[in-house]
């Protein structure tokens, strides 16, 4: 009943007698007064008030009307602003550049947006026509309307591959909804706002960090296995007794596989395989089948073996051993510490310069302490070839250990040694740069700076500390130890190598004579920039 009353005449400003007036007496036009008019009386007839329901449909009917003629303005808009933009772009010389994202049309609506991102955002599926003739088809057959049975092929859409004219068919009732996901709505909030700023190409653009904002939302993990054949080359061994596991870890270790897991659930499906003992040439980055693949393959075994040149440090061994042999960093480095296994003196503290240089082969069965005793024997029958008594052997593994990292070429090795003995005998320092950078860690150059040489706190520093360093600093070989036991006969004080490409070295008796040829040296050194 409320829709049959004047609603302008409730709603109206004034008091109660002006609204009694006559209509004649009232503004001369509705846009004047502001009441609503029935919009299909003419002109010419009188006014008549409208009802609320009238009044809401009016409304809506201009609100339609506001709408539609904005929307053709924006798309004309639009148009002139690509037609410009394209000009534009002729003028310039620049229609054949690569496109970029800024060039690219906006997407004003959702209609606009990439399928993929409408996808993302609403989590519904768009089928063309065809797609929707293929899924009808694929569920029971001609859908009612289609060109089959009872279809009618009117107004273009009851064709072949189109809609019939048929409503489709009642829904079944149905059950509690599912709770939706959210990663991909979020996922579609963040695709959308990088197409509404740059439009469809931008989409294309920022596809790689978009699939990674996908990911992280969605939860998707990087993929725990490599894929293909691998890349750098490595040698694995796999000892005995080890099992499906150890090997897996092995592997890992060496940076073959990209997960033991991966590896071991492998081995798991394939109960039949088994492992040799030995060493493999395999590849870094190997997918978990082609690794397996390559270990049944007999081609792929060699002879290897742990090679430690003359002056290499300890570190450096215990990591031949454990890329090398397939052991643990904790098994060697334990083996390392456990002196008394090889039968060193007593006032020995750790194996540095203990270890012959030499090439040992793999044996797959051997612990950490088995290679570590093999080396330690070898340099033990090397000192006792060279003459020097059991007493005597850590002072000449000492001082042969300083001598291989000083000396360059092999004659200038008793040279060499000579001045470090004449020092000793006149009191004066060894200022050796080569015991002050292992102090500091360095095991593989002799360069120092000041502060390093200035450095009482480092007990291996012979420039502020007097006698030879409190402990081997590299593993020395036979050229070394001989130099020690049966050194050259002179009075050289000082050394210096004046040429960094042949190893020339000058030994001088007095300061006068060396500082003559370290001018010699920088002589060189400004010849050879690269060098510096």
């Amino acid at each position: 009943m409320a829709d049959d009353l004047d609603w302008n005449a409730i709603i109206a400003p004034g008091n109660d007698a002006e609204r009694r007036k006559n209509p004649s007496d009232r503004a001369a036009t509705p846009d004047e007064r502001g009441d609503a008019v029935d919009p299909t009386s003419a002109s010419s007839e009188p006014t008549r008030h409208l009802s609320r329901r009238e009044a809401r449909a009016a409304e809506a009917a201009r609100a339609a009307d506001a709408e539609r003629r904005s929307a053709e303005g924006e798309r004309a808009a639009a148009a002139a602003r690509a037609s410009e933009t394209a000009r534009a772009a002729e003028a310039a010389g620049t229609a054949d550049r690569p496109s970029s994202p800024a060039d690219a049309p906006v997407a004003r609506s959702a209609a606009e947006l990439h399928p993929e991102v409408h996808a993302l955002l609403t989590g519904e599926v768009h089928l063309d026509d065809a797609d929707r003739a293929s899924a009808s088809a694929g569920a029971g057959g001609p859908a009612q309307g289609d060109d089959g049975p009872g279809g009618t092929g009117d107004d273009g859409r009851g064709g072949r591959g189109g809609r019939g004219g048929a409503s489709r068919a009642p829904r079944e009732p149905r059950g509690p909804r599912r709770k939706r996901r959210r990663g991909p709505l979020i996922a579609g909030i963040v695709i959308v706002a990088v197409v509404l700023a740059g439009g469809v190409s931008a989409y294309a653009f920022a596809a790689p960090k978009i699939q990674q904002v996908i990911a992280a939302v969605s939860g998707s993990k990087e993929p725990d296995d490599y894929s293909g054949s691998g890349t750098s080359k490595v040698t694995i061994t796999i000892k005995q007794g080890d099992i499906g596991e150890d090997v897996a870890k092995t592997l890992q270790r060496s940076g073959v596989v990209k997960s033991s897991k991966v590896f071991y659930k492998l081995l798991l499906a394939a109960p039949d395989v088994q492992f040799q003992p030995g060493s493999y040439a395999l590849k870094k980055k190997m997918s978990s089948k082609t690794a397996l693949a390559a270990l049944q393959d007999t081609k792929n075994r060699v002879q290897a073996s742990i090679v430690i040149p003359e002056g290499t440090a300890l570190q450096d061994v215990e990591a031949g051993m454990v890329s090398k042999a397939g052991l643990s960093e904790a098994d060697v480095a334990a083996a390392a510490k456990d002196l008394a296994a090889y039968g060193l003196p007593a006032n020995v503290t750790t194996l540095e310069g203990w270890l012959f240089p030499a090439t040992y082969p793999i044996n797959p069965g051997w612990t950490a302490t088995q290679y570590f005793k093999s080396m330690v024997d070898t340099m033990k029958e090397h000192l006792a070839a060279a003459g020097v008594a059991e007493a005597d052997q850590e002072h000449v593994i000492v001082f042969a250990s300083l001598v291989q990292k000083e000396a360059g070429l092999a004659a200038d090795y008793p040279k060499v040694a000579r001045v470090f003995q004449n020092r000793l005998d006149k009191g004066m320092r060894l200022q050796s740069d080569a015991t002050v950078a292992y102090g500091t860690g360095n095991t593989h150059t002799v360069t120092t700076t000041d502060a390093e040489r200035a450095d009482a706190g480092n007990r291996y520093n012979t420039y502020v500390h007097d006698g030879l360093p409190p402990a081997p600093i590299s593993n020395p070989g036979d050229l070394a130890i001989n130099a020690v036991t049966k050194m050259a006969t002179g009075n050289w004080e000082y050394f210096v190598t004046v040429n960094l490409e042949t190893g020339e070295t000058v030994f001088s008796d007095t300061y006068a004579q060396h500082l003559v040829a370290v001018k010699q040296f920088q002589a060189w050194l400004r010849a050879h920039p690269d060098y510096q």
